[in-house]
């Protein structure tokens, strides 16, 4: 046998091999989905604002990190109404970013901190907070909404969620219901 036969006679077993092996090797592990957020735990004990405001506009997450969308939800409240933290945690942001005035709370026990806009803070960064207690009052400057608001905010990370979730089912109720009497049957 000559030596170029003797190649390629031998590089023919290589391909072989390596093409047999390749179909034989396992294929590798489809890559694991991204495990569910963890909940948002109904901790708030109070609404930032009022007792139970109007929701101007809710939260509408966006589609991507960069997409139109609401990353919170609008509260109607009179300018120099006390803005509330929903629950105890620690300031971590009280000042003014584009001319706005705004409180960031980091909530106490969780990986969440809210935030209120516009707002002029009573607060300092580093202060503890307890549930309902004031963080400032709502500014009168020119707001987004069509009447006075303050926009609250829920993060996890840098991920935005809905702030409505941290209320409990009791404090998002309107209140209790009213028996009316029915038409034409006389009170006892």
């Amino acid at each position: 046998m000559d030596v170029k036969r003797c190649a390629a006679l031998l590089l023919g077993l290589v391909i072989t091999a390596v093409a047999s092996f390749a179909r034989a090797a396992p294929a590798p592990p489809a890559p694991a989905a991204p495990p569910p957020p963890a909940p948002v735990p109904a901790i708030g004990r109070s609404w930032p604002v009022g007792t139970r405001p109007a929701v101007l506009r809710g939260w509408e997450p966006p589609a991507t990190v960069y997409a139109r969308g609401h990353r919170g939800v609008d509260l109607a409240a009179p300018a120099g109404s006390p803005v509330r933290a929903v629950t105890a945690g620690r300031v971590s942001f009280a000042g003014r970013v584009a001319g706005r005035g705004v409180v960031s709370v980091e909530l106490a026990g969780t990986d969440l901190r809210t935030t209120y806009e516009p707002v002029t803070a009573s607060v300092r960064k580093g202060d503890e907070v307890a549930a309902g207690e004031p963080v400032g009052t709502v500014e009168a400057t020119g707001s987004h909404c069509a009447v006075t608001c303050v926009h609250w905010g829920l993060l996890r990370g840098e991920a935005y969620l809905d702030p409505l979730s941290l209320l409990p089912p009791w404090l998002l109720r309107r209140g209790p219901s009213r028996l009316l009497p029915v038409l034409g049957v006389p009170l006892p």
